[in-house]
């Protein structure tokens, strides 16, 4: 007979929009935090940058009354989530992509997701000054 411990529970982060209308939870591991610069980005959250959290699609769930964002396809293979009632950007979704990325400010805990890289870096302002945690993988 073979014994073993508990099984670990899986991490869970929840988040949500400015009003609280759209919520949400992911379970599993945080992939890829990063920033990005690119025009697409900074023109949509009216800032110099983007941090985003990678997650697997299957493990986030909507759970407030609001229900799911609403969708916009802002680039021909890319839609992004915005809360319906206060605007807050909250999702972006790549066609075909098992993973779904989260604004990582709309976590309610942030703890662990500093940004491993920098995305569009040379389109950065130039008066931000960005310092990037170590890649995990090379810790």
């Amino acid at each position: 007979m073979r014994v073993s411990g508990p099984t670990p529970v899986p991490e869970v982060r929840t988040g949500s929009c400015q009003c609280g209308d759209v919520t949400y939870a992911v379970t599993g591991p945080a992939d890829d935090p990063h920033l990005c610069s690119c025009s697409h980005c900074t023109r949509i959250s009216g800032a110099p940058t983007v941090e985003w959290v990678g997650f697997r699609a299957q493990d986030l769930r909507w759970t407030g009354p609001g229900g799911e964002p609403t969708w916009f396809a802002t680039w021909p293979t890319l839609r992004r989530g915005f809360c319906p009632r206060c605007g807050t950007h909250l999702i972006s979704v790549a066609d075909g992509s098992l993973m779904v990325m989260v604004t990582a400010f709309s976590l309610d805990d942030r703890t662990g997701l500093e940004p491993v890289g920098h995305s569009f870096r040379a389109e950065a302002v130039p008066w931000m000054t960005v310092t990037l945690a170590p890649d995990p993988a090379h810790r």
